[in-house]
């Protein structure tokens, strides 16, 4: 197939004229091209297909379900936003629970009927009990390497998180990171605390400024460990509700280019409109599209990466640096931007096509069209 007459997004994420060959999956040739299987993309734009790291589910359905019904319904509710590929992201629950989670995630991998899953998030249990959020309090523990490795050869794990301060993390995050990233994650670390952190394995900061220490003036807290850090990703959330926009405009310029990552944070309620919903066991409530417990604690959202780009252009975010933070900075997280990410020839044929207005028109992951 030769997707015809778009502006394209390239690999340096400059806009540009030129047409896009996608054979067997992959983006096999892009420039002024010809062929028999031409589909005309006249007055639209060809984007990177988005990558979602952070995600619980959407429509009614969560990534810690026992069944893989629910993961497939996940997939297909991100492809038909714009998302291409994600991962799963299990809360905080008995090791039981988790295992069979896992294992319903792990069922679908090479099979997904929409978004392909590149591998686990694993939020939890080894968080801070003062910074639990939305979390299930009674199931927070320590930090177990054991524990880990059992779930990690049930399904990959692309991301741990945990809070630096606790008992034993620092050990554990030195070993986790030969695995996979490890995030400092619901935390009420201290800067000090924080940096160690970042010197021992964590590389990652998840949902940046929420359910972590604030930044004061003469305590500066986890967000500015991340400012300090250069080789330190971050998290946003940018619904609007987690982050206000003056906050998202200075979180994007301390972090530069290559730093900030887009997550939707998304409970099953996204997509579904407002109501009584479960996360993590907990009851969460949907108002006018936000989601909070019943103390009044903001609980995961209803978002997703389409709606949170086209928020950062509102709030006027550099529109390259939005576009990355959706696309190759989540894919780099993860160490997934030799496949997919960004529009190169080689890549996965993972492609979104948007109007004028940023409405999405189609969707392509590994190169078949599924919008």
């Amino acid at each position: 197939m030769i997707i015809k007459n778009a502006f394209i997004i390239d690999e340096n994420f400059q806009k540009i004229k030129a047409d896009i060959e996608i054979k067997d999956g992959l983006i096999a040739a892009i420039g002024d091209l010809s062929g028999e299987d031409v589909v005309d993309f006249s007055g639209q734009t060809i984007l990177p297909g988005f990558i979602d790291i952070h995600t619980h589910g959407g429509m009614l359905a969560d990534c810690s379900s026992d069944k893989a019904e629910d993961i497939q319904t996940v997939s297909r509710y991100l492809a038909e936003r714009g998302v291409t590929s994600f991962c799963p992201t299990t809360m905080t629950l008995p090791a039981e629970e988790l295992q069979r989670a896992f294992a319903a995630i792990g069922s679908c991998l090479g099979r997904e009927e929409g978004a392909y899953i590149h591998g686990v998030n694993m939020e939890g249990p080894y968080l801070s009990h003062e910074k639990k959020g939305a979390q299930a309090d009674e199931f927070i523990r320590e930090p177990d390497l054991e524990e880990f490795h059992r779930l990690n050869e049930i399904c990959p794990i692309c991301l741990v998180d945990l809070a630096p301060e606790v008992e034993g993390a620092l050990t554990f995050a030195e070993q986790a990171a030969k695995v996979c990233t490890v995030s400092a994650a619901h935390t009420a670390a201290t800067y000090e605390q924080a940096m160690a952190g970042f010197a021992h394995g964590f590389t990652h900061a998840t949902h940046l400024f929420n359910a972590m220490t604030p930044i004061k003036n003469r305590e500066p807290g986890v967000p500015t460990a991340v400012f300090d850090s250069e080789n330190v990703t971050a998290e946003l959330i940018c619904d609007g509700f987690h982050n206000h926009p003056a906050v998202l405009r200075m979180a994007f310029r301390l972090l530069g280019r290559d730093r900030p990552v887009v997550v939707s944070d998304a409970m099953m309620a996204a997509g579904a409109g407002d109501g009584t919903y479960t996360l993590g066991g907990q009851t969460v409530t949907v108002k006018n599209g936000k989601a909070t417990l019943a103390d009044g604690t903001i609980a995961a959202s209803t978002t997703n990466l389409l709606e949170e780009y086209k928020n950062l252009l509102r709030f006027g975010v550099e529109p390259q640096q939005a576009l990355r933070a959706c696309t190759i900075n989540p894919a780099r997280v993860i160490g997934a931007d030799k496949v997919t990410g960004s529009i190169a020839i080689g890549k996965r044929a993972d492609l979104i096509a948007v109007d004028s207005n940023i409405d999405l028109t189609a969707v392509f992951v590994k190169g078949k069209r599924l919008k």
